[in-house]
């Protein structure tokens, strides 16, 4: 039997709810796929607290790998028997469960090199570090950025892609453990941004100049030292709010704060173009498959304990990146 997990109404972790359901055919453009692997993602955290609200009652989890067991009418990419991974957002929700009904069109199929463990655990975030690296900023070799939440899943594969593209990386962490972990994946410098000024600190790591790029996955915390670590028309990537939104801002202080930009990108926007992501998907296997990224797995949970996987997500008890092993 099929489970599921559930949430009919919003909050705490403690609202998601453990179902059991019948899995049918697949209909004209889907298939059967059985997970093996699924992704925990801070986004979860956001659809089932409300920021993010969708209709109720919902399923959650936008990433998960596996192997299709039946296709439907009009799919001819995908097999029966295939090795697949997905990521979406809305598109894809409801990946916390064992076997389900999925549209073929975002799935993508995987190489041999890439295991299903290490598809779940990187497909949303591998495609995200991609995106951020890629296609966000024109990088040249020796600028400098910083990245908050480096010891995080999203955040040691930007460090390693950024160290690829011969940047220098000051990453943000919470404890000496993880600046362990980001130091071993990348990170010129570490801030801690529980005892530290981050600014002052950045300020000092490249002599008053500042940083090209920010990319900020914290939001209402750090906004303004983000904003204050910018050189001179650099640019701040806001892409998540792990400490809560970020309040209401008169544009005119990105003018004070030396005509810096800021944007809020989505991963969707980035993967939207099926050419446009196949590109991504390509380099990202591609430096995975070469161990020139290594994609850290250092939480596994089952299904079951889905309520604790969110708290020790929220409570910043993690590094690198989780999945439930089904």
């Amino acid at each position: 039997m099929n489970t599921v997990v559930k949430f009919h109404e919003t909050g705490a972790p403690e609202v998601m709810r453990f179902e059991t359901a019948e899995v049918g055919d697949p209909g004209p453009g889907q298939v059967r796929l059985r997970h093996v692997a699924v992704g925990l993602n801070f986004a979860d955290t956001y659809f089932r607290s409300g920021i993010y609200p969708v209709p109720l009652p919902s399923g959650l989890g936008n990433e998960a790998s596996g192997i299709v067991q039946a296709v439907g009418a009009g799919v001819e990419h995908i097999k029966a028997g295939d090795r697949v991974t997905y990521t979406g957002f809305t598109n894809t929700l409801g990946a916390y469960c064992t076997e389900r009904l999925i549209d073929a069109a975002p799935l993508i199929t995987l190489p041999e090199a890439i295991s299903c463990e290490q598809a779940a655990a990187m497909t949303m975030r591998g495609l995200s570090a991609a995106y951020l690296c890629r296609k966000i900023y024109p990088f040249q070799r020796g600028e400098t950025i910083l990245l908050h939440a480096a010891a995080g899943g999203v955040g040691l594969i930007v460090s390693q892609w950024a160290k690829l593209l011969g940047l220098n990386v000051i990453g943000t962490v919470s404890t000496e453990a993880k600046a362990e972990v980001a130091r071993a994946h990348g990170c010129d410098h570490i801030i801690y941004y529980s005892r530290e000024n981050v600014a002052e600190r950045v300020r000092e790591i490249t002599n008053g100049k500042g940083v090209s790029v920010v990319f900020d996955s914290v939001g209402k915390d750090t906004f303004m030292a983000s904003l204050d670590s910018l050189k001179r028309r650099g640019l701040l990537v806001c892409v998540g709010t792990a400490s809560g939104k970020i309040p209401p801002f008169d544009p005119a202080i990105l003018a004070r704060k030396g005509s810096a930009y800021i944007t809020r990108p989505g991963l969707a926007d980035y993967i939207a173009d099926p050419v446009e992501k196949q590109e991504l998907v390509d380099e990202l296997f591609g430096h995975v498959a070469a161990g020139r990224i290594k994609i850290e797995i250092n939480q596994r949970y089952a299904l079951e304990d889905a309520v604790q996987a969110h708290r020790d997500l929220e409570g910043r008890k993690t590094t690198g990146s989780s999945i439930f092993v089904i």
